[in-house]
């Protein structure tokens, strides 16, 4: 956006009077689960461009030059069915040091997520797991005539692994499988490895767990690890993973999951298998960039490090995220908020109930976040001084 910092802290400031507004959600910040007919129109491509995205956690970097080549060289096969892919299951199981046979691809991780739910609430099973949390298993479980039992999370909006493991033995014939975002979103928050270990040994042997790292990249806590050493033990686990994310590759989908050669087996007929020639391509470069990724993962934590202590020191709490996105607590409802930003082009998260207070916002680039700052700090000084109270 070629906006000056002082002209685009004017413009935050005459969207104030949209703050009071009660607003309709835009495209923007529609979350993907959402049906077809739901789904507001999308923008024309003039105006989404001048949008300032930090509403999907996307990679605002886009993909590497690496990966770019690839998909480019791979469009000469755009005219084929069944053409080289650059041995791209391959790549990955390579990647992971498991078994071809143990890998899944999809068009995205949400395909994956599908796939599992299809494939483990039949009968009317039902998905055990955490509420906020990434709700497409919970959406697609009611396309299959199921439901999901959703846990709080605790106080402080941690995934309480023990009452997980509670609600599995409470309600272990109903169960079709658990699922666990780690890290979570939209909280940003992680399980750690111990915590993973003492879900698993809990849970009955025949209970199969999805565990989503789609955010797994972008994780510096030494305290978590990733579950796929999980599945070379035998374990009943599905890790799903997305190229959407570290790798830039949101619009293209790619996504896959590893499991035991014997849960792939079952979940592979409910897989679509629509993944195009180019980004198949892009996937095999995209896991050799590793330069790429580790430059992505610094500039990430800088840019969320330096947005988090300049939204403490304005008196305003974030949660401690290890994702590429994080929540703050606005100490009031986010829907207005929302649409202010919006109406200054910027587009910030969707609520998330019951956390209908605490803003989830994307991690841009440095100079995204410096005006998303800007307007911020614009927008919550004029609240105070419409509502006379310094605290609000």
């Amino acid at each position: 956006m070629s906006v000056s910092r002082r002209t685009f802290v004017s413009r935050c400031s005459a969207a104030l009077g949209v703050i009071s507004l009660r607003p309709t959600l835009s495209a923007w910040t529609e979350p993907r689960g959402a049906t077809q007919a739901a789904r507001p129109p999308r923008p024309a491509a003039a105006e989404y461009d001048k949008i300032l995205k930090l509403s999907a956690n996307e990679n605002p970097y886009g993909p590497s030059e690496a990966v770019m080549k690839a998909m480019t060289d791979g469009l000469k096969y755009a005219h084929r069915y069944g053409a080289p892919d650059g041995g791209l299951v391959e790549a990955i199981a390579a990647h992971h040091g498991v078994k071809p046979e143990n890998v899944l691809v999809g068009a995205g991780s949400g395909e994956i997520l599908d796939v599992v739910g299809t494939t483990y609430l039949e009968g009317g099973r039902r998905v055990l797991g955490f509420d906020p949390t990434y709700n497409s298993v919970y959406q697609h479980a009611t396309t299959v005539k199921s439901e999901g039992i959703k846990l709080p999370l605790r106080d402080d909006y941690s995934q309480d692994v023990g009452a997980l493991v509670a609600a599995a033995r409470t309600h272990y014939r109903d169960i079709g499988f658990v699922y666990l975002c780690n890290p979570n979103n939209p909280t940003g928050m992680v399980v750690r490895k111990n915590e993973v270990k003492q879900l698993l040994d809990g849970l009955p042997p025949d209970v199969p767990v999805l565990i989503d790292e789609a955010y797994h990249h972008f994780v510096t806590d030494p305290g978590y690890a990733t579950a796929i050493p999980y599945v070379l033990e035998g374990r009943q686990i599905v890790v799903s993973r997305t190229f959407s994310k570290i790798a830039a590759l949101a619009g293209m989908r790619l996504g896959y999951g590893i499991a035991p050669k014997e849960m792939i087996d079952h979940m592979r007929p409910h897989a679509t298998g629509s993944i195009n020639t180019a980004v198949r391509w892009a996937g095999v470069a995209a896991l050799a960039d590793t330069t790429t990724q580790t430059q992505v993962r610094t500039q990430n934590a800088e840019a969320r490090k330096t947005t988090a202590a300049a939204l403490e020191a304005l008196g305003y709490h974030v949660l401690p995220s290890e994702t590429n996105f994080f929540m703050v607590d606005i100490r009031r409802e986010v829907v207005p908020v929302i649409e202010a930003f919006r109406a200054r082009g910027i587009a910030v998260g969707r609520p998330f109930p019951p956390m209908t207070k605490q803003l989830r916002v994307s991690i841009g680039t440095a100079a995204e976040m410096s005006q998303f700052l800007d307007c911020f700090a614009d927008l919550m000084r004029s609240a105070k001084t419409a509502t006379g109270d310094p605290h609000a």
